[in-house]
């Protein structure tokens, strides 16, 4: 039933014109909506750690216990699932990161390390699913995928600076200081997105034994060295030194004579 509600006229007290409330039906189907795509996409989780890369829509409607016209009434096309599963794995990275971490709180040195250690985990559980972000076709077929300049656009490379700048928001809000400025915290996390995804493509590369190739813990240290040696160059350039025993708001310190004292 569609519920109604009338507006009260502030100089009489008197109701006006009812305007209409959301119609409980409509947010019930809008809710199912949601939790379906929700379920789709763990589908094509599954059917991405299985299929890798080239996995096609067929294997994830298989994979959903559907058929392919299913998918296509809860997702607009190709780029809209690929989409849908970028903003999942996201949201996995960062809950596994955040489980292990308190921004405030722990040290510079903890915070890198208990991050990388989180993000190399998912990727030694889920392989495939980066070798797909990275190199999968998903999206060849896909006709629609223009920037508002006319120019095809690359999925993988829009999602990086989206979830680049969303750490770099976080990050600043945490540093809370004027020793370092949002352009440095910026540069810094593209620059980190940027190595840790090139790093971790090598160590995938096409072959399923990563290990002979590096193990995990060896992976991880070097991830967390290639962290730590963008943040402690940036501070030096930026005249800042980096007391990475300390937490954020106090581990960045103007050097004498610098622009930021």
């Amino acid at each position: 039933m569609v519920q109604v509600i009338g507006r009260v006229n502030p100089e009489d007290g008197r109701h006006s014109t009812p305007c209409k409330k959301i119609d409980a039906r409509t947010e019930r189907w809008r809710e199912h909506r949601l939790r379906v795509r929700q379920e789709l996409v763990a589908a094509a989780l599954i059917a991405i750690d299985e299929h890798g890369p080239n996995v096609s829509m067929g294997d994830i409607a298989k994979a959903a216990g559907t058929a392919k016209p299913k998918l296509y009434r809860h997702f607009a096309d190709r780029s809209d699932l690929h989409t849908a599963i970028v903003q999942n794995v996201q949201d996995m990275l960062w809950d596994r990161i955040m489980n292990t971490v308190n921004l405030f709180e722990d040290s510079v040195t903890d915070l890198i390390d208990h991050s990388v250690a989180g993000y190399a985990a998912i990727v030694t559980d889920h392989p495939n699913l980066f070798r797909f972000l990275v190199h999968g076709h998903f999206l060849a077929r896909t006709t629609d995928r223009r920037t508002s300049a006319g120019v095809a656009g690359d999925p993988a490379l829009d999602s990086a600076r989206a979830a680049s700048d969303a750490v770099a928001r976080v990050l600043a809000d945490a540093i809370q200081g004027p020793a370092v400025d949002s352009s440095t915290v910026e540069i810094v996390s593209y620059s980190t997105f940027g190595a840790v995804a090139s790093a971790t493509d090598w160590w995938l590369g096409s072959s399923e034994d990563r290990e002979s190739t590096m193990t995990t813990e060896a992976f991880t240290a070097h991830l967390a060295a290639i962290v730590h040696g963008l943040v402690e160059s940036a501070c030096a350039r930026a005249g800042v030194r980096l007391e990475s025993d300390q937490p954020m708001h106090r581990a960045f310190v103007p050097t004498e004579g610098s622009e930021n004292q």
